[in-house]
């Protein structure tokens, strides 16, 4: 499992590296902001709900938004062998569903900067640009993937908020993180506690936004529909 997590850092370190080099980067942002600011439209009735705000809130900043990971993943690549023995087994799953999740985003998002930065320089993303480029990239294995890593992880954390003592050992941790120079690592782990305790029923939040991709996913994939003109997604 460590190796496993690990490798899902090497696989975006390699891919940031490769955006780089291809100048593509900037547009990666401003995909990664375009699509934060449509989840929360397409989503509005969970984030206008305060049990669920703080979920909503770590799942656009931090594990699908435009901030800059590298230090969280240094971090964890650094000492992941190490809390391989302390952490629970299903607190390990939930690191790595959040990894593979993150690994894989990407890649997708660097595939439509690119469709981007070819078909539409210099414009801004808009619904309609977005969904051609989602189209053209297509992958929907890698999409349903995707989905399938959320309703997974979303299980792994349901378990790991209902372990005994995990909230205090997280708690009484942040000192020797500091300490050890892993106050990011620290704070990555410590909102998503405190975000997924406060739902109580982590699916509740889950497969209603599952629900909502998945027909999205389907119908931006789906020949028979025209696009731009009978685009799904809303104005942003």
């Amino acid at each position: 499992m460590a190796q496993d997590i690990i490798n899902h850092i090497h696989r975006v370190n390699a891919l940031r590296d490769l955006a780089n080099k291809l100048n593509v980067m900037p547009t990666i942002h401003q995909l990664q902001h375009w699509q934060c600011e449509r989840l929360l439209v397409t989503h509005d009735d969970l984030a206008q709900q305060k049990r669920y705000q703080k979920a909503m809130a770590f799942f656009v900043e931090e594990l699908y938004g435009p901030k800059d990971f590298s230090q969280r993943d240094a971090d964890l690549a650094r000492v992941i062998p190490k809390l391989a023995k302390v952490l629970p087994d299903k607190a390990m799953n939930a690191m790595d569903d959040a990894l593979s999740l993150n690994a894989l985003s990407f890649d997708l998002d660097m595939a439509m900067s690119q469709y981007l930065q070819t078909h539409c320089p210099g414009e801004p993303i808009n619904k309609d640009n977005y969904a051609l480029a989602y189209r053209d990239v297509g992958r929907i294995e890698d999409r349903e993937h995707q989905i399938d890593i959320i309703s997974h992880l979303g299980d792994q954390l349901s378990d790991v908020i209902k372990i005994r003592g995990i909230g205090m050992l997280i708690s009484l941790s942040r000192r020797p993180a500091k300490l050890a120079g892993l106050l990011a690592l620290h704070e990555f782990l410590e909102r998503g506690f405190n975000a997924f305790k406060a739902l109580g029923d982590v699916q509740s939040f889950v497969q209603p936004v599952l629900t909502k991709e998945k027909a999205l996913m389907h119908v931006l994939l789906d020949e028979g529909v025209t696009l731009p003109e009978e685009n799904p997604l809303p104005e942003v």
